[in-house]
Parts: structure tokens; sequence; C-alpha cells
């Protein structure tokens, strides 16, 4: 065995993966050696979820050959997988919410068991906790389901870093900052560099393109289920990524074309007070405006967007809501998508009233729906009719969007629903919602990502439950959003 092999971790050659009609992969070579980061970026659709499942061991490629470690393996398995030192934290959460936090570590480690094995397992996973995340304030007792997305997300990359008796060589992290503030998105990254310093290996799926330029020390670009470039991450800069990506056209900064988007204050949409809110800080929305929701996660900002949801079909203290609103979920699994749907049926739920031939829904009518917010927002599927779930992850938000937008709302909540979404799909996005702005359309958008504030006319900072800022264009930067979200914190 030669040195080159015996430091290969996972090496795949010629892999393919087809799903009936669809090729997911095609001919996939792709390697990763001990002590290194790779970035694997691309569009939604283009196979990085497919090919880490592969490496994973939770799917069985059509063809082609894995080996790990130098050895061919014929009977591969997310069992064998583990043994072999792999894990991967994937883009839709795998924690039970019904179980605990200690729990729900005890899945992954079958060496936790008799007297005494809860209290091991809390352990284990508040330790790694500590290390990655200092200061969060996850106990090993939360039950999962009453925890963020954020702290979720914090919970299933923290147990993905644990070790009993299994050795831990490479973990796949597939978008593993997309519900984290700026902070603790900060934290992982720098963990993620400390554990490759030491001799681990990561695989880094992120459509946050810088995050992979600076943190990845070779970066792998896929399109179209192939491998279309791979170098060292010191060859690309953003513009070469976005072009082997398929050739999106950067666009300047969105601020300048907001700075010349003067206009008369429209009538009232929203007036909103946080239930917390001790002083006369309010939020105020109006008729065509994009107003951003900033601030470390978890302080405020999702609850105030489903009260004002709430507000929309029954009065709510300190609420005013004057039009239809509609809500754009960021954690699709839970509060988006219903998975035993088809696309078309996802999208037109929220339009029955306009659906309905007599007293049943039309099919036509919802497929018309469906196949119009297709092709404006760029759904990649061969048949509207197919199950949600046969949608990549950033596909599915997409259908949300559609969802939302095809709607009569007027006003649109959307709670950082950018997650696992590609660079050419936001810059969509963001031109859609800035059409529908300019046509009256009022946006209320919570983001853990401080550049997508550049959309907004102007952002209000949430810190403990409160609004302590309201910034407005001319004077939005990164610095007074961060000071903003740490003023007057102990």
């Amino acid at each position: 065995m030669s040195p080159e092999t015996a430091s290969n971790i996972v090496k795949l050659d010629g892999v393919e993966k087809h799903f009936g009609a669809v090729r997911a992969l095609v001919g996939v070579d792709f390697m990763i050696r001990s002590g290194e980061c790779i970035g694997l970026v691309g569009h939604n659709g283009a196979g990085k979820s497919t090919l880490m499942h592969v490496v994973a061991g939770t799917l069985q490629p059509s063809g082609g050959r894995i080996t790990v470690g130098g050895g061919i393996e014929e009977n591969y398995s997310v069992v064998r997988a583990q043994k072999l030192g792999i894990r991967c934290v994937f883009q839709e959460l795998s924690l039970c919410p019904n179980l605990s936090v200690a729990e729900n570590t005890r899945i992954n480690h079958q060496s936790l068991r008799g007297l005494g094995w809860r209290k091991r397992a809390a352990a284990l996973i508040k330790a790694k906790l500590d290390e990655i995340f200092p200061g969060h304030d996850i106990g090993a007792s939360d039950i999962v389901r009453d925890l963020s997305i954020g702290r979720r997300q914090m919970v299933e990359v923290a147990r993905a870093f644990t070790v009993t008796d299994d050795p831990l060589d490479l973990v796949i992290l597939d978008e593993p900052t997309s519900s984290l503030d700026a902070r603790t998105a900060s934290q992982l990254l720098a963990f993620v560099r400390r554990f490759v310093a030491a001799g681990g290996s990561c695989i880094l799926i992120s459509h946050l393109l810088g995050e992979v330029l600076e943190n990845a020390d070779r970066i792998v670009v896929m399109r179209d289920g192939k491998v279309v470039a791979a170098d060292a991450a010191s060859a690309f800069d953003r513009d070469k990524l976005v072009t082997a990506m398929g050739g999106v056209e950067p666009r300047g900064r969105v601020a300048a074309e907001a700075a010349a988007r003067d206009r008369e204050k429209g009538a009232l949409r929203v007036r909103a007070r946080p239930a917390r809110q001790t002083d006369g800080a309010e939020l105020v929305a109006r008729e065509g405006e994009i107003i951003g929701l900033a601030g470390l996660a978890g302080h405020g900002q999702t609850a105030l967007l489903l009260a004002i949801f709430e507000a929309a079909a029954r009065r709510r203290p300190g609420i005013e809501v004057t039009a239809p609103v509609a809500l754009v979920a960021g954690d699709r699994q839970s509060d988006g998508i219903f998975p035993q749907w088809s696309i078309a049926e996802n999208i037109g739920i929220r339009s029955i009233a306009k659906l309905r031939n007599g007293l049943l829904i039309s099919p036509q009518r919802e497929a018309e729906l469906a196949q119009y917010w297709q092709r404006r927002i760029k759904i990649r599927t061969p048949d509207i009719a197919n199950n949600i779930l046969s949608l990549s992850g950033g596909n599915q938000q997409k259908a949300l969007f559609a969802r939302a937008l095809g709607s009569d709302a007027r006003i649109i909540l959307m709670d950082d629903p950018m997650r696992g979404v590609d660079i050419g799909t936001k810059l969509d996005v963001y031109d859609l919602l800035r059409e529908e702005a300019r046509n009256g359309r009022t946006f209320l958008w919570y983001t853990t990502e401080t550049e997508e504030l550049d959309n907004c006319d102007h952002v209000y900072v949430f810190q403990s439950g409160r609004i302590v800022a309201d910034l407005s264009r001319g004077e939005l930067t990164e610095e007074k959003v961060i000071q903003s979200s740490f003023a007057g914190a102990s």
C-alpha cells in the first residue's frame, strides 16, 4: 500500500447513483485525505448531499467503487462507516424530537449501556458542547422538540464529534451553520480548524462561499451530478467558484439598489411589540417594505413572527395586522412541508379558495399554479406531481416560497428561510422579493446571514426578546448589528 493510499480516508471511483430515470451521480471520482478540510459546493440538486449519503453509507451506489482506509468496501453501510470512523451531520437534522439531548447521544454510542448510562451520555455531550460552543445554554436533559432549530443543529454537530469506542476520522458537515447566528457559526468553524489541525478530516458543504473559501484546504465543485472542478482553495475566489458552479452572474451589493428605492411611506401593514418589551420600541412595517429582523439566534425574532402570524387570524394585545399573512418557515421539516403530499399540493395549500371548483379542489388549477411558480422560482423537478421529498432541500424551500408568493397574502413572514439554499437561488429570490415589494407586498425577514440584511429597508435588532435597535438603510453595518446584539448583555 502506497503512502498516498494509506493517507486516504475515503476514495470513490466512478460512483453512480440513479433514482429511477434520474441520475443523481454520474461517474463521480472523489477523495479525502487525513488532516484536510474539503469544501464541497454546487447549486441545489447538483448531487452534493447524495454523494455524502454514499460516503456515510446511508445510500448504496448504483455503480462504482468505494475504498475506505485503503480497503475496498463490498458491503458498505452506515454501521460499517461508523466503525471506520465516519460520521455525518445531514442538512435535514436526524435527532429524535421526543428524546432528551443525552438520550439522542446514546443512539450513536452503543457502549453507553448499563446502570448510569444517562449520566455518562449527559457528561459526554455536555463536554463536547462546551468545547465547540462555549457559553451555550443547552442542558443534557432538555427534550429536543423544545429546542430551537439552531440549538438542535448545535446538538447534532456536537454529537457527531463525540467519541467512545469507535474511532473518529472524518465528519461530514452538510450546511452545518445554516441555522446558526454569526457567533455560534464562528465557534463551530474555529473548532473544525482545530479538529483538522489535529489530524482529523472534514467535508464542509455550504452555500456560504466565503465560509468555504476561508476554511477549506481543497474545494470540489459539483454540477448536474458530476465533479466539474477540484483544486486547492487558494486557487479559487468567489467569482471563480460561482462560474464553476454554473455561471451565475455576480450582482452588485443589493443595498446600492435599495438606496435608490426611496418611496413615499405606504399604508401600515404591521405594528407589533414583543411580549418582553418594557419600553416604547415596536416594529412597524408598511406597504412595500422589506423589514429585517436581526440579532443572535433565539432572541425573540421567531417568536414575534409567529405572534404576528397568529394575530392575523385573531386579535392579540400589542399587535396590529391589516392584511392577509403567509409564513415561509425556516425549519421546513417540522413547520413547512407536508411530507406525504406532492409538490403541487404543497404549493397550493395556502391558495385553497382560488383552486376550488365547487366543493372540490380542481387538479387542473392546482397544477397550473404549481407549474407557474415552478418556472418562476426554478424548482428543479421533472414532474410537479412527484412527492415533495423527491426534491433537494433547497428546492423544497423554493416550494415554500412558491406557496407563500402564490397566495393572496400581502404580508410575507420569513423565518430564516434561506437554510440550504444555493447562491444562485438566493440571488433569484432576492430579485423576486424586491419585485414583489415594488408591487406592494410587505416582507418581515428574520435572517442569521448578516449579508442578507442588505436587502432590507431597515432592520430591527433583537436581544433577550426585546427590540434594542432600529437601523435604517444608511446606518446599517455588520458592526452595528453585532454591537446592538450584545449591548447591555451581561
